[in-house]
């Protein structure tokens, strides 16, 4: 029998807590040792700002171009002048089957003078379009004489569920999220970018998690979001908290397609992707940041996560205090460079990335899409029992 430890029993008695009074948006396993901010999510980093847009439409069978629809968009915003107020800022590619628009001047800059946009994949080319039509909106200089933005957009695909070549995410859509975008709780699971999203077999999408480091450590924030989409990872490989969930439930609630037996013998099933966001409000430069975005990878591993082949796997992470002005000048904020600090940096994200993996699938809910598909989602209550040692 395994051992009642103190840590155990502080999971056991935080899991039943997130049963009876949490809201759908923190239900997720504990685990790890820094705290959650009070949103549990990228938000509790100052100044960041989310929102979505979701499209949900029609039943049956795909009618490529008309519907079902099962998909949508995600804008995440470091501050409320990005253009003017340049955040430090790094991308690292766990494996490049995707497409992450804008990242080369990322990586060559150090900074990040765009929103964050997620949505997917046939529908790159419509959030580029509406992140310049919001751009040039609030900063009508732009390109007369001003320089010009390189959207930074990443996808997922969503085919399975939704009819991807509709495109049905349009410029105006992201226009729309952009000018909602706001600090504060956000809704997590099926919604915006991670509408039609699939994770270990069970239905995924936008998860989100935070740790806050104790004041000795810097007292500063770190933020996650994720939008995931590895459909095709074995379910058996999934682990949260530790226990090997994905093997207890390997042969129950498997996707389900109308003259299929499971997702592995539908010839269609995409290997999906993930796509990570980490803002920090600790002051850190462009090496810092892709240091903390490897990090970012661990967490995954934690929760089974290997990044297929055919798997378009990123991380962009920023910094909401190391400013770079666009007038010019020094960077705003000393660098951080305590190595103890780093440290604790490093490991609140792995936490941080781990944890809003866990929520993703905590918060979306089954969802049946074009063509009859059905993802079904994790099975709270009894995902709960199996990390408190009950039945599953």
């Amino acid at each position: 029998m395994e051992q009642c430890t103190p840590l155990r029993l502080w999971r056991i008695i935080a899991c039943l807590f997130a049963i009876t009074v949490a809201p759908a948006y923190a239900q997720t396993a504990p685990q790890g040792f820094y705290r959650p901010g009070p949103l549990n999510g990228i938000t509790d980093v100052p100044g960041v700002r989310v929102a979505h847009v979701t499209k949900i439409a029609g039943n049956g069978a795909l009618r490529p171009g008309i519907g079902p629809i099962r998909t949508g968009a995600t804008v995440i915003l470091p501050n409320d002048d990005i253009w003017d107020k340049r955040v430090s800022a790094a991308i690292y590619t766990l494996n490049g089957n995707g497409e992450l628009t804008g990242s080369h001047w990322v990586e060559e800059s150090g900074f990040l003078e765009v929103p964050v946009v997620l949505t997917d994949t046939l529908d790159v080319g419509r959030a580029d379009e509406g992140v310049v039509d919001w751009m040039i909106e609030h900063h009508p200089q732009i390109g007369a004489p001003d320089d010009v933005p390189l959207p930074v957009v990443a996808e997922c695909d969503d085919q399975l569920l939704n009819d991807i070549q509709g495109r049905h995410v349009a410029a105006k859509d992201i226009v729309g999220a952009l000018n909602r975008a706001t600090t504060g709780q956000f809704e997590r699971g099926s919604v915006g970018a991670g509408t039609g999203m699939i994770l270990f077999g069970f239905k995924g999408g936008i998860g989100s998690a935070s740790r806050v480091l104790d004041g000795s450590q810097g007292g500063y924030a770190v933020g996650v979001l994720v939008n995931a989409n590895n459909g095709s990872q074995p379910r058996r490989d999934l682990v949260i908290d530790g226990v090997s969930v994905g093997r207890k439930l390997e042969h129950e609630l498997l996707p389900s397609f109308p003259g299929h037996h499971s997702a592995q013998t539908d010839p269609k099933t995409p290997d999906g992707s993930i796509i990570v966001v980490v803002a920090t409000n600790a002051p850190l430069e462009a090496r810092q940041l892709r240091e903390i975005a490897q990090r970012a990878v661990l967490g995954l591993g934690r929760t089974g996560l290997t990044s297929n082949t055919s798997s378009g796997d990123f991380v962009i992470a920023f910094s909401t205090t190391r400013l770079v002005p666009r007038e010019g000048g020094r960077p705003t904020a000393a660098l951080e460079t305590d190595d103890a600090r780093l440290d604790a940096l490093f490991e609140a994200t792995a936490e941080a990335t781990q944890a809003a993996v866990y929520n993703a699938l905590f918060s979306s809910r089954t969802m049946t899409g074009a063509g009859g598909a059905t993802i079904y989602g994790l099975p709270v209550d009894r995902v709960h029992r199996m990390l408190s040692g009950g039945r599953p």
